[in-house]
Parts: C-alpha cells; structure tokens; sequence
C-alpha cells in the first residue's frame, strides 16, 4: 500500500508524527476550534482521533494528513490541524459510493484567514477523485458553520440537501447536518493549488 502524503505551495499534507498529539490536543481543546461540534476533546480522545488517522494511513494510502505549513505570510509551522480524506465514523444515512469517502478540516484558531484548508482540501479533492479514482467524496457540517461550507463551495463541491447525524439526540442543536458532494466533473481548474504524491 503506497502511503500517499501531498505538498502544495505552502503546506505539507504528511503521516502524523508523536509531536503533533500536544499541539493537536491542545487544538481539540479550544472551544474556538470545537465551536461547531459537539464538545471539545480531552487527550485521551484527540490521541485516539490521530491514531484513527494514522490506521486509516496504513490501511488505506490517504487520510486526514497533518498539515505542516512551510511558508505564510505568519511563518512556517510544523503543525497545525488535519486536512484530508477518511472514512466517515457512522454509518451516513444518506445514499453515497461505495466506498464513502470524507473530505474534512480542523485548524488551530491562530491559523484560521489564510486560505490554509482551501489550499489543502483542493489538494486532498483532486488525489481522491483524480489519482486514486474515487467516485465521489462528501462533507458535512452543520448549517451554521458557514465558514466550512464556504471552502466546501471553493473545492467545487455541491450541496445536496441535509440529513440528521444518526449520533445526535432528538433536538440535538447538532443533528442537523448539510451534505455536500464532489465528482472528478467538479473539481475546479488547478489554479488554486497543487498536490503530488510520495510514496
């Protein structure tokens, strides 16, 4: 299985590492970051999210990579969230290839404004559908998280309507989910970023 790991003008999208679980549990932790999920992670489950990460890594050649940024208008930094392509972790109970594919982000606060998930979600979008041949990839979020769906619109995804996460409560605030949907006919000009793959 050739662990694929994608570099775009400025980031590395790479194999997570032990000294990203600090910088990414202390990420977890921060209500600002956690505003539209559930709650916040302790270390103990933000370990657990990286070596879900991780496993999906071996088992499968992409996930959602580390980002490390290599030049910013605020500098290079080693680490500072995920962007990539998982598995989702319930069944959707909305209809979807097979397999299903997600397409997610989460950044550390201090990196939000740069353009630093577009960049690197477009590189993650295009490996998917163009290199590895998946017939689609989702992503959700809640309808409130407008920022999310804004890159999910930048990536040339298409919104597809909303579904209740199989997870949340009756009257959850957080059940409602807005789905969004990518094929290899979606995918932007490349302009916007560029990905390669390493073994």
């Amino acid at each position: 299985m050739t662990r694929h790991e994608l570099r775009t003008p400025r980031l590395s999208l790479r194999a997570w590492r032990d000294e990203d679980l600090e910088p990414f549990a202390a990420m977890n932790a921060d209500p600002r970051v956690m505003r539209w999920f559930p709650s916040t992670l302790d270390r103990a489950r933000s370990d657990a999210t990286a070596a879900r990460f991780a496993a999906v890594h071996d088992e499968r050649g992409y996930t959602a990579w580390a980002v490390e940024v290599l030049a910013s208008e605020r500098g290079p930094a080693p680490f500072v969230g995920f962007v990539g392509l998982v598995p989702p972790t319930f069944d959707p109970p909305f209809s979807h290839s097979v397999p299903c594919v997600e397409i997610g982000w989460r950044l550390a606060a201090g990196w939000w404004g740069l353009g630093i998930a577009t960049e690197g979600a477009l590189a993650a979008l295009r490996l998917g559908l163009l290199e590895l041949g998946l017939p689609e990839v989702v992503s959700f979020t809640v309808p409130p998280n407008l920022p999310s769906q804004a890159v999910m619109q930048r990536i040339g995804m298409r919104y597809d309507g909303v579904f209740d996460h199989p997870r949340a409560e009756p009257d959850a605030w957080w059940g409602p989910h807005v789905l969004y949907r990518a094929t290899v006919d979606d995918l932007p000009a490349p302009a916007v970023a560029s990905g390669r793959t390493h073994p």
